[in-house]
């Protein structure tokens, strides 16, 4: 067996479910889960059409580089919401297709990571477990970088050490946060393009909540928006991952694209040739008429509006939590324990959160995450107002 396999740790799900496996929640309330970021809200009818209207490829192999109808679309795509300069990504070269971001941020690391280094996959800390997985298996070393309150949840990056960059060989970054929902901002982005630059580092960035926010004037910056912004028409050590499932409600259609450094996506594809993991034709027709539509994301976006003003209207008397800039998730403060929090919410209210601390790792006796809870706002309105007002009743009977 890979010897690695015992690096990894539970997840957090798991470990929820250990938690929570031998308490009797409240049987006189419904059960009301915020823990699993998994989009509820209607699927767009029109991507299912396409879908059914093309069950016929099921009799055709697919190419692990995709049809290039695809490609185009998500270039497209890519040049509307970052302002890309039409003809700057390639839909043969900067794009590829993938099986939703999850896959692929696995998949990529192992392409990247050169064994042969004592190498560093530096994430920020809570992050999304993929990274330290594939960090481990991959024959790298996880780093994390604490995303706390006074740095706007975004990790420090100037505390960062010349050595540890100078050993880096990915930079994982999340943005809007997970489960923070915190922007990282032009300027750093630009800022850590030059520390790739130097040190010779890959940045990997996860925008998978891009889609995903409140103003619709000034949607978020995202790394290929750095990169036009310094007319780097290449996307040198910058790759992009981006999906269908938040935005578009499609998390079982497993679609989504990676973006960015030609020759980097060259030895990619190379490895998911091997990997066996393309995306079959219906599945890519139908993720062309989602990526070529917006009305459904902006409906989208309402929905989640109006549920984080019913939300927070409700909880900010009673718990330090603030509107993220952007996502689906609320990351309050909580008094004591966080698991001991969730367990009791869970027992008293039947509404499942997920620790902060089951989110995180230690780092030197300090744990980012501990102190807080991620609560996703998924579910329906009419639910999350419920679990808001249980939530509200569980914390002024702890006072």
């Amino acid at each position: 067996m890979n010897n690695a396999l015992n690096q990894l740790q539970p997840y957090p799900f798991e470990k929820l479910r250990a938690l929570l496996g031998s308490v009797q929640p409240n049987a006189d309330k419904r059960p009301i889960a915020l823990s699993i970021g998994e989009p509820k809200h209607r699927s767009p009818e029109f991507v299912a059409k396409a879908l059914a209207d093309n069950l016929d490829q099921m009799a055709v192999y697919p190419t692990t580089l995709g049809i290039p109808a695809l490609r185009e679309a998500i270039a497209g795509w890519a040049e509307r919401r970052f302002n890309v300069p039409v003809g700057w990504l390639d839909p043969a070269r900067n794009i590829l297709p993938v099986n939703g971001t999850r896959e692929a941020l696995f998949a990529f690391t192992q392409t990247v990571v050169n064994r042969a280094e004592d190498g560093l996959v530096i994430s920020p800390n809570p992050f999304y477990q993929i990274y330290e997985g594939a960090a481990f298996l991959a024959g790298a070393t996880p780093h994390y970088l604490p995303c706390l309150a006074e740095h706007g949840f975004n990790p420090d990056f100037d505390a960062v050490s010349t050595e540890t960059w100078k050993r880096c060989q990915i930079l994982f970054l999340c943005s809007p946060g997970n489960p923070t929902g915190a922007l990282i901002p032009l300027d750093t982005l630009k800022k850590l393009i030059a520390l790739a630059d130097e040190h010779d580092f890959v940045i990997a960035a996860d925008e998978c909540y891009s889609e995903l926010y409140f103003d619709e004037l000034t949607p978020p910056v995202g790394l290929l928006s750095a990169c036009v912004a310094l007319g780097r028409k290449d996307f040198k050590r910058c790759v992009v991952f981006h999906s269908l499932s938040k935005r578009s409600n499609l998390p079982g259609l497993r679609s989504g694209f990676v973006a960015g450094d030609a020759e980097i996506l060259k030895a990619f594809l190379l490895y998911r040739t091997y990997h066996g993991c393309a995306m079959p034709v219906q599945t890519q027709l139908a993720s062309i008429a989602a990526w070529n539509d917006e009305a459904h994301v902006r409906t989208n976006r309402d929905l989640y509006r109006e549920k984080f003003d019913a939300v927070l209207e409700i909880l900010t008397p009673v718990m330090d939590v603030q509107r993220p800039d952007g996502g689906f998730y609320l990351w309050p403060k909580v008094e004591g324990d966080d698991a001991e929090f969730c367990r009791d919410l869970f027992a008293q209210e039947h509404v499942t959160v997920v620790p902060g601390s089951y989110l995180s790792r230690d780092v030197e006796g300090f744990n980012p995450g501990a102190g807080r809870v991620r609560m996703a706002l998924v579910a329906p309105l009419a639910e999350c107002v419920e679990a808001a007002e249980r939530i509200r009743d569980f914390i002024l009977r702890r006072r």
